[in-house]
């Protein structure tokens, strides 16, 4: 088929072209074009039949859960596996991943992001793009921009500042973008004032500066000025809508908007429907189904995050367990997943753990669910789970949210379990020491109620197919924990800049500037329950020997590794650094580099991590730019945010990095 540009086009096509066909196509022109299908992808493929219900698919766990890995590898590997589902759906292009920063715990959609920390968050995504993309699948990052709440998330305006803007929000797109998506999705909140799919200053960013030469769509349903939007930048709306297309057709007549304007648009709309078909052809799949349903249990063990552990686990062969809460048993009404387009159709029933623990596990096991779908109790009986607790050598509660609590289009009302889940916790550990809870959940818990009862807290996450294997290994040893945490878990809500930061129906301002996440907790001395970076492994580790290098361009951090127990483990080491005097304020510390060492008991490695010149400079105001400032800096090196072991400082002089 021979490619068309604008030139081949009448000026109806062109405009037809930068609209949608029905939900999930671009317009084909009567049979001149490729029809590109595009399908939602936060848990794996999400694609509705030709009745609006989605068909079964392999459920993954969720981005929140791969980026608790903290493994680029796992990153790779799960992008590949689910752009091969959906090449098999028969789907181009997939509408993920999202990479909002989660600046409030109570963000309904946070199981669909990586990270509060924009460096961890923009590597994921890259990793993610560039696996994908190799595979066949086309990428669609999102949401550009500052799409950090649900609430009213049509017509809000999230106001930030410009450096704000660009060393936090707009970051992760940045790196994203390296691996070069096919395509990069409006927000639906307006930025500043200006609505997403008119954000002409930063769709000029993201071309002019980070050197995106993709297609940029709307968001579903949030184009309201189809003209001003194309004007702006942006490229194709979805769905369609006969209303804007027929005002557009009106505008461009009347001259509203110049021809030049939508052959710029209409080019890159044939671009990408040529280039997304370029990528799948002739590929062959590198995993068959069963390979990657089996790779979901591998990226569960690695990120689930084992929060608090007396000594309890993993549990002992001979130990009688009590189980409690539906959540380890959920039926098909309780989904243990994220809601709206996260809510992939498992293709195997839901997991059973008490069925799998009693395989897996020799000693008595009793179950009784408690609480039901949505923490009813009628119909259950709260006080048998009290009564196996006091019998039993370990009792486990397993709690959660799910898609009830957190799903596209609303928000988290409390950070809280709900008071049945809290109630059950605390009942049983009154009468059990020995109590761990297992948290099925895709953001930040307050646990302020009971998590000095219990005895160890284990993030299970939004897991998927074989998330009840994967909690059951973790719980008896057979896998040792090395998940850790990709966002701080604040002691409640009420700590957390957001919640202090003006807030009304139209407009949510960002008065805590960079101080997002960590970076405020660090920089007020608030108290956390569990910092960024965090999550504890049945080995121990330690850290010595720091040395830097540098060669004026670059420093190379070494230092050695050592697993000081009996347990082969792996540890995600991650580097923060710390400017100590600065013209303008900054974090106490950012993340600059981190990776995940899989290291033998008592087997000791070496290890080497490189920081660029990107990683010791700000943006500033008065240049338009990153500055990189002369002065003494610090390069934090631990197990997590508020865990450093090694401290080493180079300098910096005249745009030369230099060893101290």
């Amino acid at each position: 088929m021979k490619k068309l540009t604008v030139k081949d086009l009448s000026y109806k096509e062109k405009l037809r072209l930068l609209c949608g066909d029905g939900s999930w196509h671009t317009c084909d022109l009567d049979g001149k074009l490729p029809k590109v299908k595009v399908t939602d992808a936060s848990m794996g493929v999400r694609m509705p039949d030709e009745n609006g219900k989605d068909i079964p698919s392999i459920a993954y766990p969720s981005l929140q859960m791969l980026a608790n890995t903290w493994d680029t590898d796992a990153v790779r590997k799960y992008a590949e596996c689910v752009a091969e589902d959906c090449l098999d759906a028969g789907a181009d292009v997939l509408l993920g991943p999202g990479v909002n920063i989660k600046r409030s715990p109570l963000c309904g959609r946070n199981f669909e992001y990586f990270s509060e920390d924009p460096y961890l968050a923009g590597i994921m995504a890259r990793e993610y793009v560039a696996a994908m993309q190799a595979e066949g699948a086309a990428a669609c990052v999102k949401h550009f921009c500052c799409n950090n709440l649900e609430y009213n998330r049509n017509l809000q305006s999230s106001c930030v500042d410009e450096r704000t803007l660009r060393e936090i929000y707009l970051k992760p797109f940045e790196i994203a973008i390296q691996a070069k998506p096919k395509s990069v999705m409006c927000s639906y909140n307006k930025i500043n004032g200006v609505q997403g799919s008119e954000n002409a200053y930063g769709f000029k960013i993201l071309r002019d500066e980070f050197g995106f030469d993709g297609l940029i769509m709307s968001d579903w349903d949030a184009v309201y000025d189809r003209a001003k939007a194309a004007k702006a930048g942006l490229d194709l709306e979805m769905p369609f809508s006969e209303k804007n297309y027929q005002k557009l057709v009106s505008d461009f007549e009347n001259g509203v908007i110049s021809e030049s304007e939508v052959d710029s648009c209409a080019q890159r709309v044939l671009d990408y429907i040529y280039g997304v078909k370029e990528l799948a052809m002739g590929k062959k799949r590198k995993y068959t189904r069963e390979e990657r349903i089996s790779f979901t249990q591998t990226v569960e063990e690695e990120g689930i995050v084992l929060l608090k552990n007396n000594g309890v686990l993993p549990l002992q062969n001979g130990q009688s367990v009590a189980l409690c809460g539906q959540y380890a048993s959920p039926g098909e009404s309780l989904k243990v997943c994220g809601g709206g387009s996260g809510n992939v159709p498992r293709l195997t029933p839901p997991y059973d753990i008490p069925a799998l623990l009693s395989a897996a596990h020799r000693g008595k096991i009793i179950y009784e669910p408690a609480f039901g779908d949505r923490c009813t109790v009628y119909g259950y009986n709260p006080g048998a789970a009290i009564n196996n607790a006091e019998i039993c050598d370990v009792n486990i509660v397993f709690a959660g949210t799910g898609a009830y609590f957190e799903n596209e289009g609303g928000d988290r009302v409390y950070m809280g379990l709900h008071p049945v889940q809290e109630r059950t916790i605390i009942d049983t550990a009154k009468v059990n020491k020995n109590t761990v809870v297992v948290l099925f959940a895709g953001a930040p818990i307050d646990m302020s109620a009971w998590i000095d009862k219990v005895a160890a807290v284990v993030l299970a996450g939004f897991p998927g197919e074989r998330g009840g294997e994967a909690v059951v290994n973790v719980l008896t040893g057979k896998v040792n924990p090395s998940g850790k945490l990709s966002e701080t878990f604040p002691v409640r809500y009420e700590d957390t800049p957001a919640a202090k930061s003006y807030m009304d129906g139209k407009v949510t301002v960002y008065e805590e500037g960079l101080f997002v996440g960590y970076r405020y907790f660090d920089k007020y001395g608030v108290p956390v329950l569990f910092p960024f970076g965090h999550g504890l492994s049945y080995s121990e580790f330690e850290y010595k020997n720091l040395k830097t290098a540098s060669d004026g361009e670059k420093v190379t951090i070494s230092f050695e590794l050592k697993n000081t127990s009996a347990t082969d483990g792996k540890e995600v080491v991650q580097v923060y650094v710390s400017a100590k005097s600065s013209c303008v304020s900054r974090p106490v510390k950012e993340l600059k580099a981190f990776a995940k060492y899989f290291v033998k008991a008592g087997e000791r490695i070496k290890t080497a991590l490189e920081l660029d010149k990107l990683a010791f400079s700000y943006w500033s105001y008065q240049g338009a730019k990153r500055e990189l400032e002369d002065g003494i800096y610090e390069i934090l090196v631990g197990a997590s945010s508020a865990d450093i072991r090694l401290i080493g400082k180079i300098k910096i002089k005249n745009g030369t990095i230099k060893e101290i």
